[in-house]
């Protein structure tokens, strides 16, 4: 029988123990996005950038072909990030690409986390790229889409299969902050969830109006 402890599992996420890569979220092929509304693709993206962003945790942006092809990178995600340079890229495999591998071993952290445009390219690639060269993946999975359901499915398990693991955008700044006695950080996580967390930051918007109510 184990002895149980009250301290976090490793799996869990926290600001210090991964970085983010947020991929191609770019406005030519957001058009052929179609298995989630590309509004609350935005805001998911949106969400897992402010939170990452807040809890400062290093984050690598990154494009292809900003200039010739594809566009800009949503203003929601490079506001949270003002002055930060895009590695613009090539290869449709974004480890393939010797800059933002050159940024992945500067910040030298073994977990991955992987939010993109394209589930099937965007983040399969460097998804099963890292999981080959030793490293920790998780990818989010309601801030990625695809060109049907039926991609978007066939790329969520091929990474899983492969021993990626999924989490959600809520579920990234939650698991961030963990817990509500973190007063450092209660103000600007339920502030991004009122904004953008969809029912759940209504709920807290009622809580704190009616009741002035609190977590912590």
């Amino acid at each position: 029988m184990p002895t149980a402890t009250p301290t976090p599992g490793k799996q869990l996420i926290s600001p210090k123990n991964h970085a983010l890569i947020m991929i191609d979220f770019q406005s030519q092929m957001s058009f052929a996005t179609k298995s989630i509304d590309t509004t609350i693709l935005r805001n998911n993206a949106a969400l897992v950038a402010q939170a990452a962003a807040g809890f400062k945790v290093p984050t690598i942006l990154t494009t292809v072909a900003v200039d010739t092809f594809s566009g800009p990178m949503y203003a929601e995600i490079t506001e949270a990030f003002p002055g930060q340079t895009l590695l613009d890229r090539t290869s449709m495999n974004t480890w393939e690409d010797a800059a933002v591998i050159e940024e992945v071993n500067r910040i030298a952290q073994g977990r991955i986390v992987l939010a993109g445009l394209w589930t099937s390219v965007c983040i399969v690639g460097p998804a099963l790229s890292a999981l080959d060269q030793g490293f920790e993946v998780y990818f989010i999975a309601d801030a990625c889409g695809d060109i049907s359901d039926e991609a978007h499915q066939r790329a969520v398990e091929r990474m899983i299969q492969a021993g990626a693991r999924p989490m959600t955008s809520l579920q990234y700044i939650l698991e961030l902050q963990r817990d509500w006695a973190r007063t450092e950080t209660y103000a600007m996580t339920t502030g991004i969830a009122q904004k953008l967390g969809g029912a759940y930051g209504l709920g807290i918007t009622y809580a704190k109006t009616m009741f002035n109510a609190h977590e912590g």
